[in-house]
């Protein structure tokens, strides 16, 4: 059986991954081996409409989906997670927020020490080169390259003039010193280009002699003596390894692959070990717990003047050779080109749910409708309502049930209807009359609070941001400190978006880039004091 022996284990190449693996190797002194269970990129990564031809493609994805649960139609919801380099990074919608800084705020009023706006700012600032926005808040030479949407257009000149009828004021910068407003998207793309933390963190390390990246890498579980990690056991295209970690074992392997690491490495509920014939090792009740996700209905409306937005009946090859010769147009776009953020009643201190918009409509299967259309997608920013994830069986290879329990809380219900008629408000203002077309989806028929509810819980999914099932804290359901450290097991971290006690008002992947960043610094911190 081949065997390394390494200073640190990462397991899982994706938006935290990447950053740990280029920063643990950057002083040359450490050496670093960096697990990755898909491939190593797919062709229509690079391309950021690439999105739609990823979303359920097996070959760059894991291809998730949740349990059956009334309140949202006894429907199997599709969970879409990177399975590459860069992981969701590489199949993601590209769009770039970071959330409030409120969200940091609770995360430190929570326990957390360090992990305030104040303590998180300058690691935002460090992973981004971005040229727009205040130097107060914006970095301007990280590996990340975020770009200002330059797609423009009568929709969208309406739609800004929408937002103003409504009171609802254009946002130069909604990842600046306010979130509130409405915002053309910044994105993870340059010059027509994702910007993955593959291409912005791994590329440049990949020739560092101490840094090895191995694909198709499924690690099976921990190697722990005691309570102490000391390296995994894994398998390349069905062949056993074993790699030795002389300092730490870091987990980034994401929301649903991390907790469901730790269970079938004999850490989590003793009980669900217990049903799985697993030995428990370690109690630790709180993994696979606390899972959130925005959950979000899809509005549609048919486009009623020419040429303002996209459809199948344009003529795609035309939209090819757009992008081939000048990086723009339908193949450039990011999966939401226009973004707002709202608050749904009086004396909220800051918005608490948004909604997105692209210029076009797609069929179920991710192809464009043949008649133009604008899809408006509308959320709640800060949901109450919390689920689980558990294995379902001993074999790796088996994926863990996914309960969301969605809409289990009344605020969720009242916020998400609220966010509907905000969403409908902006689309029905004057400014869009002649572009507007008619409403598709909820229709004419979700009218009342109760009918759009309905409707919300039959049609509505994911925006594909789980977070939480190894949430930071250090009350009983905590898994990690505010150091990233397993409680009750040593040189063992978990640093990805399982690790948010709650989750941040919009995308997600910006926050999971910025907790990679901070990783690595407390990390490497920890190496200096030994």
């Amino acid at each position: 059986m081949e065997t390394h022996n390494v200073d640190y284990v990462v397991v899982g190449a994706g938006s935290a991954g990447s950053v740990l693996a280029n920063r643990l190797s950057e002083n040359g002194k450490y050496e670093v081996l960096l697990l990755e269970a898909g491939r190593k990129s797919h062709p229509w990564s690079p391309i950021p409409v690439g999105f739609a031809k990823l979303i359920d493609n097996p070959a760059a994805n894991w291809c998730f989906s949740s349990e059956p649960e009334a309140a949202t139609g006894n429907r199997r919801i599709p969970v879409p997670r990177g399975r590459l380099l860069g992981g969701s990074s590489s199949i993601n919608g590209m769009v770039f927020v970071r959330g409030q800084a409120q969200d940091f705020d609770t995360w430190a009023q929570l326990g957390n020490r360090g992990w305030s706006y104040d303590d998180v700012l300058p690691f935002f600032k460090r992973m981004e080169s971005y040229p727009g926005g205040d130097d107060e808040f914006r970095g301007r030479d990280g590996p990340l390259k975020v770009s200002d949407l330059n797609e423009r257009g009568p929709l969208y000149d309406a739609l800004f003039e929408a937002g103003e009828q409504i009171g609802l004021r254009r946002n130069a910068d909604y990842n600046g010193a306010d979130q509130e407003g409405l915002s053309m998207t910044q994105a993870t793309i340059r010059n027509g280009r994702r910007m993955s933390t593959a291409h912005c963190y791994l590329a440049p390390a990949r020739k560092r002699r101490n840094l090895t990246i191995e694909t198709n890498a499924l690690t099976d579980s921990l190697i722990l003596e005691g309570k102490r990690c000391v390296g995994v056991r894994y398998n390349v295209n069905g062949n056993p390894r074993v790699a030795h970690a002389a300092r730490e074992v870091v987990l980034s392997a994401g929301a649903i692959n991390s907790p469901q690491l730790l269970e079938l490495s004999g850490i989590g509920q003793p009980e669900v070990l217990a049903d799985h014939g697993i030995t428990c090792q370690h109690a630790l009740p709180g993994v696979g717990e606390n899972l959130r996700d925005h959950y979000a209905p899809r509005l549609l409306w048919n486009v009623d003047k020419a040429g303002v937005a996209y459809s199948r009946g344009m003529n795609l090859i035309w939209q090819g050779m757009k992008y081939a010769f000048t990086r723009s147009g339908l193949l450039s776009l990011p999966a939401s080109p226009i973004r707002g953020y709202f608050r749904t009643r009086p004396g909220l201190d800051s918005p608490d749910a948004g909604f997105s918009f692209f210029p076009f409509t797609v069929s179920p299967d991710m192809k464009l409708d043949r008649n133009p259309g604008i899809t408006g997608i509308a959320y709640l920013l800060r949901p109450d309502s919390t689920g689980h994830i558990h294995i379902k069986s001993g074999d790796v290879g088996t994926q863990p049930a996914i309960n969301f329990n969605f809409l289990s809380a009344q605020l969720d219900k009242d916020i998400l209807v609220a966010a509907v008629h905000e969403t409908r408000r902006l689309i029905n203002a004057p400014a869009m009359d002649g572009i507007r077309g008619e409403e598709r989806a909820p229709g004419a028929g979700a009218q009342t609070d109760d009918e759009i509810l309905d409707w919300i819980m039959r049609t509505g999914e994911t925006t594909y941001h789980p977070v939480g099932t190894c949430k930071m804290g250090a009350d009983p359901m905590a898994v990690v400190d505010e150091q990233l450290r397993v409680h009750g097991i040593d040189r063992l971290r978990v640093a990805d978006a399982s690790i948010m006690p709650t989750l941040t008002s919009g995308n997600t992947n910006a926050p999971s880039i910025m907790i990679g960043e901070k990783a690595s610094n407390m990390i490497l911190d920890a190496a200096q004091n030994d």
